[in-house]
This record gives structure tokens, C-alpha cells and sequence, in this order.
């Protein structure tokens, strides 16, 4: 397939910049209300680029020993958490690249990183261990209790965390670490997303399905067939449209009316190879999907699920993570070549 790049695009997407790391970029953000873009790769490099221009501002080649693993930002954009093979969590200045303070957690890989949406905690789950820390990185809470590694976490509220691993979904009550709710299903759960208003919980399986639960009624479904695992899942501001991933095609469930139940849903089709990663822009109906094929693709979806091709772009390796600027304005695409593509989206 040939390369289009930032500057042979099509549809609303726009010709933006390029730029590289030095290993798989493996996750990002955006940061100082989108004047900043930050770019952690596999072998532990954090970099922060001009937003707009795409210049590198500051750079560390080695922040974690063995390699870098997950990255958030600040609610406010000023600051970044990263996790790494290290057993440690690590608190970052966005603006100049300084390090705040680190946070050891154990011996282990702290496999998830996650800012509560008012910022006050930060939450890391390390092996069966979940750790919750306020901002100045002073230990709140603790919990081992998981019966295997946790896979997922996801806060639900500032008060309420949620993790996945095998064979259930737990809540807890921060900071107090109260058990509120277990969702329990036999099966290997790789990737897990709570609508927005917290009461849908889905997650991808080892088994090429996604089961989800809606906890206000205790019900629980399931939607299988996937060709492969489904380990990118998103919802869109509403909590109406359920993008999955699982094959080369995006398939999008509705929750509208009594759906997803007895519903057909949408089907996405360009990529030629598996998706790899979907995100929702923050408003409107806007999906962004990437692929191993390196393909870049916007959808606008109606409510049933269904919608049409309004944007693409090419950058020629697999996308790791896409991530929409706050204004919804622009979009990053990372690849496994440790490349950065952001284009400029036109409304």
C-alpha cells in the first residue's frame, strides 16, 4: 500500500505535520489545552512537541528502565503521568519536561496509568495491585485483592474507579477503596470502556467477543463472531454508540431505544488489516479509526450506527494510539515505526 502521509490527505482531513521517536510510540496526549503533544515510546523516551508546528520542545530518551508502558494527562494539562516496566510511576511538568516526583510501586510492570477526571488522584495498577496516590504522589489506597493481573482500569466519576482482569469488573469507592459493585464473567477480559455516564461497562475478551454490563439494571449481554480479539472498544459522548474493534471492519452497536439487544449494527468497512485503535472526537458523532494497515479513517455515524467515510490519510505503519486535540480540531496518529502524523480536521 502506498504512503499518503500528513500531506496527501483526503476529506476533511488536512495536511498537518510529521515527526519521529526513537522506538514504537506506544501512547500519548495532549497537553497545555492542546498546545502541547505528548509522545511516550516502547523503549522509554517521553517527548513534548509543539502543538501546531510539531517542534520539539524537550525530550528524555530514559524514563523508565526496560521501557516506557502508558501515559496521561492532567485534567489541567499540566501534567503528565507515566508507568513502565520499571515498577514505577513517574509525575511530569508538561510545560518544560521536569520531573515532579516518582512514585515506586513494586517489582512488576505497571501496565495502566490513569488521572481521576478532577485530577485530585491518580490511579496505576501494577500485576494484581491496584494503587491510588493524591497529586503530590502520597499513598491513598491500596488493593491485591484481584484474582489475576488487572488488564483495564477506568474511572467512572472522581470518586469511583473501575478495574478489569479475569473473570470480573470491579468498583471502588475512593478514596476509601470500598468494594461497590463485582460484574462477573467467566472469561479472560483484554480491554474495558464505561460509557460516559458510567453505567455501561464494556469489554473485550480473549474468546473474540465483547460482553457488556448496564449496572443500573444488573443485565449483561453479549456480541460475538469477531474474528479477533476486540482490544479497542470506545464510546462516543453520549453513550449511545459503541465502537469495537476485532476485525478489519469497525463494528458499531447502539444503545439507543432497547438496543443493542435484537439490533443490527454498523459496519464500517475500508481497512484491509485489523483495527487497532478508535476514538470518538469529544463532541458530536465523529469516529476516528486506525489499523494495522496504517490507514486513518473519520466516520460520521448516525444514532443506529450506521454512517459514511467524511476523512482519510495513510501513514504506512500500524496506528497505536489516535488522539483527538481538545477543540476536536485536530487528531495524532502514532504508528509502531515510532511516527507521529498530526492532521488538521476541517468541521
Amino acid at each position: 500500500m502506498s504512503r499518503l502521509g500528513v500531506d496527501n490527505t483526503k476529506g476533511i482531513l488536512r495536511e498537518g505535520w510529521f515527526s519521529k521517536v526513537d522506538d514504537y510510540a506506544i501512547s500519548g496526549g495532549w497537553a497545555l489545552k492542546g498546545k502541547l503533544l505528548v509522545v511516550g515510546d516502547a523503549s522509554g523516551g517521553l517527548f513534548g512537541f509543539e502543538g501546531k508546528s510539531g517542534k520539539k520542545i524537550w525530550a528524555h530518551s530514559s524514563t523508565h528502565e526496560h521501557g516506557l508502558l502508558a501515559v496521561s494527562i492532567h485534567p489541567n494539562g499540566n501534567r503528565i503521568a507515566t508507568s513502565g516496566q520499571d515498577g514505577q510511576v513517574r509525575v511530569w511538568n508538561a510545560k518544560d519536561g521536569q520531573l515532579i516526583h516518582t512514585i515506586a510501586l513494586g517489582r512488576g510492570w505497571v501496565d495502566n496509568v490513569a488521572w481521576a477526571p478532577d485530577g485530585r488522584w491518580l490511579a496505576a495498577s501494577i500485576s494484581r495491585s491496584l494503587h491510588i496516590v493524591d497529586e503530590d504522589g502520597n499513598a491513598v489506597w491500596e488493593t491485591t485483592e484481584h484474582p489475576s493481573t488487572v488488564s483495564a482500569i477506568s474511572w467512572s466519576s472522581g470518586k469511583e474507579i473501575a478495574t478489569a482482569c479475569y473473570g470480573q469488573v470491579a468498583f471502588f469507592k475512593i478514596p476509601t477503596g470500598e468494594l461497590l459493585q463485582k460484574l462477573e464473567w467467566k472469561g479472560s477480559l483484554v480491554s474495558m470502556v464505561l460509557s460516559p455516564n458510567g453505567d455501561i461497562v464494556a469489554c473485550g475478551s480473549q474468546d473474540n467477543s465483547v460482553h457488556f454490563w448496564r449496572r443500573s439494571s444488573g443485565d449483561d449481554s453479549m456480541m460475538s463472531g469477531y474474528p479477533c480479539k476486540p482490544s479497542a472498544l470506545a464510546f462516543d459522548e453520549t453513550g449511545t454508540l459503541l465502537a469495537t474493534s476485532g476485525a478489519e471492519s469497525v463494528t458499531v452497536w447502539s444503545f439507543e431505544g432497547n438496543g443493542p439487544e435484537g439490533t443490527h449494527p454498523g459496519v464500517l468497512e475500508l481497512h484491509v488489516e485489523p483495527i487497532t485503535s478508535l476514538a470518538f472526537a469529544r463532541q458530536g458523532s465523529r469516529l476516528a479509526s486506525g489499523a494495522r494497515d496504517g490507514a486513518v479513517a473519520i466516520w460520521s455515524l448516525k444514532s443506529n450506527g450506521e454512517g459514511g467515510i467524511v476523512g482519510a490519510g495513510l501513514v504506512g505503519k500500524g496506528i497505536s494510539e489516535l488522539i483527538w486535540r481538545p477543540d476536536d480540531r485536530a487528531i495524532a496518529a502514532l504508528d509502531t515505526e515510532g511516527g507521529i502524523s498530526v492532521f488538521r480536521v476541517a468541521q
